[in-house]
């Protein structure tokens, strides 16, 4: 088991859903539910990177650790670089970036990408996948698809279904090879200082994904199927909804149903 740092980035600013690391799920701000996940993988360390007061004292007041960042990053893994640089993270060290709407996160796949990464010294970068079974998720452009070579390697990523089939009788999808990429990365520190640094993309501007930046500049992403299945994030009312009676369900089961949750 190699040592990794767990980095979360959170902003205020959301056009589906206003306030989302705010709000609440199950009697706790959504981000504070994510930390909390974070916190039972085996990392050495869990901070929250954020511009926003609100999220930093929310985090704090549950007893998490806040990296304050500057407000003007235009990506996750932009503020991710200077939550890096300001731990003071080795260039080798591993950091791993769980999305701050990621609240159901398995713990096991975080400390899966981490070791991955640890595993391939030639890759700057680690993610994971998961099947896709269903014809129309592989036809959604809000899923995002992934090929790679034998060896693992991330060959590209779009909302397209990929890889295409061309005759149009199977309404089938590629045996095997229809796969949902799944929003969390590993990083080694010394490559997200560099990230600021890679030149424009317009792959990652055409798909709206900023990891083919990395990919068109010629960074190795190494990827491979998740142990476990990564429920959805929260990026809707409705996602909000589906995730606050799991988490409700899941606390009652335990007896731990806050008294401030809702129904």
């Amino acid at each position: 088991m190699s040592e990794f740092h767990v980095l979360i980035p959170a902003r205020l600013e959301s056009q589906r859903l206003p306030n989302k690391p705010l709000a609440d799920l199950a009697g706790l701000p959504l981000i504070v539910r994510v930390w909390q996940q974070a916190c039972k993988s085996p990392a050495a360390s869990v901070h929250v990177a954020t511009d926003s007061d609100a999220i930093a004292d929310a985090v704090r007041a549950a007893g998490g650790d806040v990296v304050v960042t500057r407000g003007e990053h235009d990506s996750g893994t932009s503020r991710l670089a200077e939550a890096a640089r300001a731990l003071e993270l080795p260039d080798e060290a591993c950091v791993v970036n769980v999305q701050g709407d990621e609240p159901a996160m398995p713990p096991a796949c975080i400390d899966q990408v981490a070791n991955l990464l640890s595993q391939n010294r030639n890759a700057e970068m680690a993610t994971l996948w998961l099947p896709i079974r269903d014809y129309a998720q592989w036809q959604d452009p809000n899923v995002v698809k992934l090929v790679a070579d034998a060896s693992g390697f991330a060959l590209y990523f779009s909302r397209a279904a990929i890889p295409a089939r061309r005759t149009p009788e199977a309404r089938a999808l590629p045996a095997n090879l229809a796969r949902r990429h799944v929003g969390l990365y590993a990083y080694r520190a010394g490559a997200l200082a560099r990230w600021n640094g890679l030149p424009n993309s317009a792959l990652a501007e055409a798909e709206s994904l900023e990891q083919l930046r990395a990919l068109e500049a010629g960074w190795k992403i190494v990827c491979a199927e998740a142990f476990e299945p990564i429920p959805p994030g929260v990026d809707t009312l409705e996602d909000l909804k589906v995730m606050q009676d799991y988490f409700l369900k899941r606390e009652a089961d335990r007896g731990l149903v806050h008294s401030g949750a809702s129904s």
